[in-house]
């Protein structure tokens, strides 16, 4: 699952309850069309084993919230937009930082903003919703972006001089989830009103935030370095 998309539409798996909900989104992407949905199911077991590009996530299955099953998707590579009507800031801050790609409100979904979302999501792109704005204009300290711990330690071995590989092998990740998680404090910054589109930006604006010590930069020695097979610092 999660496979990087080459050829053809976007395939998308929907883990949905209600019938009604389902039926409209199969009328959204059906083909011709950039997005196919290609599984539909009314648990997460469900469409587990099926090869899609986007998984798409209703939080309320069956009477029961899964907002503690998003980091267990994410953490096996599944790209995962979140679509539920239970916007509140508090639970969009939650899936994001479980690693969801974005979440989009039932309440004002359309096609297109629905097409664009999982577009961009399956490219690995940086991805920003009205409930996702709302939760970061809203949260703690808007002008101090609150990071995830794997954001946090995603910056800061990248800041290490580490390659986004490199910082995936060492979080046990994948590298496109890196990618990810540094979009996604860019995303913050720029939400807050601090945009920062470089690497030597955004290094500032978590030294000034206190998200990252100046002492904890230090250039990575990769393993192979330090057994003499390569130089220090090399990796990028």
């Amino acid at each position: 699952m999660g496979q990087q998309h080459l050829a053809g539409p976007v395939t998308v798996a929907l883990v949905e309850d209600h019938q009604v909900v389902v039926d409209g989104v199969r009328s959204w992407f059906s083909p011709p069309g950039p997005v196919c949905l290609v599984a539909q199911g009314s648990t997460i077991e469900s469409v587990r084993d099926v090869a899609a590009d986007v998984l798409m996530l209703d939080l309320n299955l069956n009477g029961t919230l899964v907002v503690d099953r998003v980091a267990e998707l994410c953490g096996g590579g599944q790209r995962v937009i979140v679509f539920s009507e239970h916007e509140e800031p508090e639970i969009v801050r939650a899936v994001l930082d479980a690693g969801a790609s974005a979440f989009i409100g039932k309440g004002r979904a359309t096609r297109e903003s629905c097409l664009e979302t999982i577009l961009e999501v399956a490219a690995d792109k940086p991805s920003m919703t009205p409930p996702m704005a709302q939760a970061i204009a809203t949260d703690e300290g808007p002008h101090r972006p609150q990071l995830s711990d794997k954001e946090r330690a995603a910056l800061l071995f990248w800041f290490q001089s580490m390659s986004k590989a490199s910082v995936a092998a060492r979080m046990g990740i994948k590298e496109r989830t890196v990618r990810q998680y540094i979009d996604r404090a860019r995303v913050k910054y720029a939400a807050a009103g601090r945009p920062a589109p470089t690497k030597e930006k955004l290094l500032i604006c978590a030294i000034q935030d206190g998200l990252v010590r100046p002492d904890e930069v230090t250039v990575y020695t990769s393993l192979a370095a330090r057994s003499g097979g390569e130089p220090r610092g090399q990796e990028r």
